[in-house]
């Protein structure tokens, strides 16, 4: 027995070891990464870039066309992507939790979760940009709704699942209809749950380019036409950083930057309301 022991202890030592070893290098390259991006893109930060357009070739400028853009874009992609989410959700996990069209659904739900984003982009060309004939802010929002949907069915069904019965039962004792007692309940009992869900889906479609570039396309002047096409700080990022000017590139790592603080900040946000609940 103490042959077998050692043995054993031996192997989950050099197991250990080599996933130390693993998750050092990995975080040795995470390390690498962040450092290069706060260093440059910290070098290139400046007022102007939150106040002017984005330059043309060889001239300094800002990213101001293209924050707003995004903001634009995203905006409406929650604000469409959302409320279907958080319905589909709900009836998931209050109305039909055992049938099977919510298998079918949930099933459905799981692929579009790991989906590539250019997937959808490419969709969407199809469904949207063809038909209108030109790209728009508008295609690129409903590609960026499409990612967000399934992110908020998964958060809002799991959220709702975790509301124990009992507290349904204690409104439907009182007379309350259904809907009340999901509304005034479950809702209640899972708010920070869904709300960190929309959180998460923000920050998953921050930083999406691939949709963006078949949809949205860009523009290098100022728009609020959501039926032309539109700048955006992610396709701007991949434009600018494989520019061969230097002030473009510059722009492309203060932009990356960006993108990265919003989603540490919203990830942030996302797990300080989860641990709140």
């Amino acid at each position: 027995m103490s042959g077998i022991y050692s043995r054993r202890k031996a192997t989950n030592g050099i197991m250990m070891w080599l996933c130390a070893v693993a998750a050092g290098i990995g975080l040795l390259w995470l390390a690498l990464i962040l450092g290069a991006l706060l260093y440059k893109g910290f070098s290139g930060l400046s007022i102007a870039v939150f106040t002017q357009m984005t330059p043309p070739p060889g001239e300094a400028g800002g990213l101001l066309n293209a924050i707003m853009g995004s903001l634009i874009v995203t905006v409406i992609a929650v604000i469409v992507g959302t409320p279907i989410g958080i319905l589909a959700g709900t009836y998931m996990a209050e109305y039909g939790r055992f049938t099977r069209l919510t298998t079918a659904v949930r099933f459905i739900n799981d692929i579009l979760l790991s989906a590539p984003s250019i997937v959808v982009g490419l969709f969407i060309y199809e469904l949207v940009v063809r038909p209108m004939g030109h790209f728009s802010a508008l295609a690129g929002s409903i590609a960026l709704a499409v990612l967000v949907i399934p992110v908020v069915v998964r958060t809002t069904e799991d959220m709702l699942n975790l509301v124990p019965n009992a507290l349904r039962e204690a409104g439907t004792a009182i007379g309350a209809p259904r809907w009340i007692v999901i509304r005034s309940v479950a809702y209640r009992a899972a708010l920070s749950g869904m709300v960190t869900g929309v959180l998460l889906a923000i920050a998953r479609i921050s930083g999406e380019t691939a949709p963006l570039l078949f949809t949205a396309l860009n523009n290098q002047f100022w728009s609020s036409n959501i039926n032309a096409p539109m700048a955006s700080l992610p396709v701007t990022i991949f434009q600018f950083a494989l520019s061969p000017y230097k002030e473009w590139q510059d722009l492309a790592w203060t932009g990356a930057l960006i993108i990265t603080l919003t989603v540490l900040g919203l990830s942030i946000v996302a797990r300080s309301l989860t641990g709140r609940k």
